[in-house]
């Protein structure tokens, strides 16, 4: 999490831990940074292009009446419906008066137009944000910078996705053959990635600080408009702040056939992720030695193909492999790393926000790569606990199964950030908020550690930012270990560790059948600041046990809640939260479609 989270929270009250922010020009970009970043742009351009080209699909011809009420500013009575069950009604209504078509169009109409509109205007906003590359900033404005026009090239790539999923096809129905869970991941996935370009800004100011604000205007709240348009014409149904989310497509089925692992694994990966790692023909090995294809990570990472549709494995023999950052782009698909197991292959590094970084790059390794797949590898980041936000391991990729793996640190240890994940049999640890981010992520199976923290600071396991009730998106920990480290044990008195607290205002997080060892605090659950978000949250716990797992004591916030209703606590299953039943069977990973039993 960025500056406006708690850096060392205080046992009675929290704020960031200081830090002078200067954000004077110190350096500028390289010649090919900027190339990089005008190309990005360019791309930008042809798919704004593409984008308006998308609208000769909308057979909506402007007529005298509709030219009429666009120059009275009336909004049609379709327009007035969609943009009711928006948080920005009256950005919605002029967001879509402003466009062609659309004061005529129908209900059913306006779901593609308000997703085209959105993507134009994400597409405008990235070439306006890419004039400023030249300009010399420090380092840490220079990371916030650089991480809005990563995280808007890729808004970019899923709102395009979204309009070629529900642009009208034959017989009136959606021809980009994605669901309607594919969409509302990319939508949130969008907003997410807004949320996380701000956080970046949160606590710099000056003239790049200014520029961004500007160019990057209102960009939250049209995704957030579209992302409610899309739900409300989808059926997608709330239910005590959980999505109901197509029960017909939800019923489990066959789901014994695929044992411990979700639908959406091929069964070629199934078998990748149980074969032993000397068994695979991996395309690409890693070997310390030189006995391999390449000795750095790095350079295997380079040269896997990007945009593959078959799966492409990188085998990492044992080692530590320290190589600062290393990032799974958005391009690089289909990727698995398959390491000789926990401890034995150790991804390493040590980047904290004292470098003058955002949390978002402290990542010792990042995906952002549709289909990702880990197994048996030990990502880690040693900065400490003194250096605040260093992320171990962050994950943006659709799809991504992180499997049989160690995730190491202190504070913000592992970032979902967006999208859906699954991790099975993992290992975490760390101290504050060390499991944070807003993707839609099952953990099944897991141990997850906390650890001694610094003096007068307090655990939390979770901080889920979830920022829209609209988002598809939480976390669920089911049927995992959570315990304490031998460090921690002995002073657990003076170490409260609680199970998490809301970064954002639709914080939604659930322990389901897991155990919870005896340093939880009975409180269960900790404030992020006075009030904020007591009553908007979802916060539950279904048949967890152990010596923590008492509930006599829990918090009484309007937002929190121990479930009782089976059918309640299956909308946080692998089947029916991460539509788990659907992807996960072809990754080869095991997992559990529904409770434990």
């Amino acid at each position: 999490m960025e500056y406006g989270r708690l850096g060392a929270p205080e046992p009675t009250s929290g704020g960031s831990s200081s830090r002078s922010l200067t954000p004077d020009p110190t350096r500028a970009p390289t010649k090919s940074r900027l190339n990089l970043l005008l190309l990005l742009a360019l791309a930008a351009a042809l798919i704004v292009a593409s984008a308006v080209a998308a609208l000769l699909v909308v057979d909506v011809a402007r007529s005298r009446a509709d030219e009429s009420a666009l120059h009275a500013r009336r909004p049609s009575r379709a327009v007035s419906q969609a943009c009711g069950s928006t948080r920005y009604p009256n950005l919605c209504v002029r967001s879509l008066l402003d466009f062609p078509g659309a004061a005529t169009a129908s209900g059913k109409d306006l779901v593609h137009i308000s997703v085209n509109m959105t993507l134009r205007k994400f597409g405008r906003a990235l070439y306006s944000a890419a004039e400023i590359s030249s300009l010399k900033m420090n380092p840490l404005v220079r990371s916030a910078y650089d991480g809005c026009l990563e995280l808007l090239d890729d808004s970019v790539n899923l709102l395009s996705r979204s309009l070629t999923t529900v642009a009208p096809g034959d017989g009136g129905s959606g021809g980009g053959g994605g669901s309607t869970q594919d969409v509302l991941t990319w939508l949130s996935a969008s907003l997410t990635n807004q949320d996380t370009c701000a956080d970046g800004f949160s606590e710099l100011n000056g003239y790049v600080k200014n520029q961004m604000t500007d160019r990057l205007k209102d960009l939250s709240e049209l995704v957030s408009n579209c992302l409610a348009i899309y739900s409300a014409a989808s059926g997608d149904e709330d239910f005590s702040g959980i999505p109901i989310q197509n029960r017909r497509r939800r019923l489990l089925g066959n789901e014994k056939a695929h044992r411990h692992f979700p639908a959406w694994l091929s069964r070629r990966d199934r078998k990748l992720l149980e074969l032993p790692a000397a068994a695979i023909n991996a395309d690409i090995i890693v070997s310390h030695d030189g006995n391999g294809t390449y000795k750095t990570i790095a350079e295997a990472i380079k040269k896997a193909p990007e945009h593959s549709n078959r799966r492409f494995i990188i085998y990492v023999r044992a080692g530590k492999y320290d190589e600062a950052i290393l990032k799974v782009g958005r391009k690089k698909t289909n990727l698995m790393f398959i390491g000789d197991g926990k401890g034995k292959t150790v991804i390493s590094g040590g980047k904290s926000i004292q470098d003058n970084m955002t949390t978002f790059h402290t990542a010792t390794f990042a995906a952002t790569g549709a289909g990702f797949i880990a197994r048996d590898i030990t990502f880690e980041n040693w900065a400490g606990p003194s250096k605040h936000q260093a992320v171990a391991l962050r994950v943006g990729a659709d799809h991504a199964v992180i499997y049989r793996c160690n995730v190491i640190g202190y504070q913000d240890t592992l970032y979902a950030h967006s999208q859906r994940q699954f991790y099975r049999e993992c290992d975490i640890y760390g101290t504050v908020d060390f499991i944070f981010g807003n993707a839609a992520v099952v953990f099944q199976n897991c141990s997850i550690h906390a650890r001694k923290p610094m003096p007068f600071q307090k655990n939390t396991i979770t901080a889920q930012n979830r920022k829209d009730p609209n988002q598809n998106t939480g976390i669920s920990i089911h049927a995992c270990r959570i315990v304490a480290e031998p460090d921690l044990v002995a002073a657990k008195g003076a170490y409260p560790t609680y199970l998490g607290r809301p970064w954002k205002l639709y914080s939604r997080t659930v322990f389901l059948q897991s155990y919870l060892g005896d340093h939880i605090h009975p409180r269960g659950w900790l404030e992020w600041n006075a009030t904020f978000a007591l009553d908007t949250l979802y916060y539950g716990e279904y048949m967890s046990y152990g010596p923590g797992g008492a509930i006599g004591q829990r918090v009484t916030w309007p937002g929190y809640r121990v479930i009782t209703a089976v059918e309640e606590a299956n909308k946080f299953t692998v089947a029916q939260f991460i539509y788990g039943s659907s992807w996960l069977p072809s990754t080869g990973v095991a997992f559990s479609a529904g409770l434990s039993t």
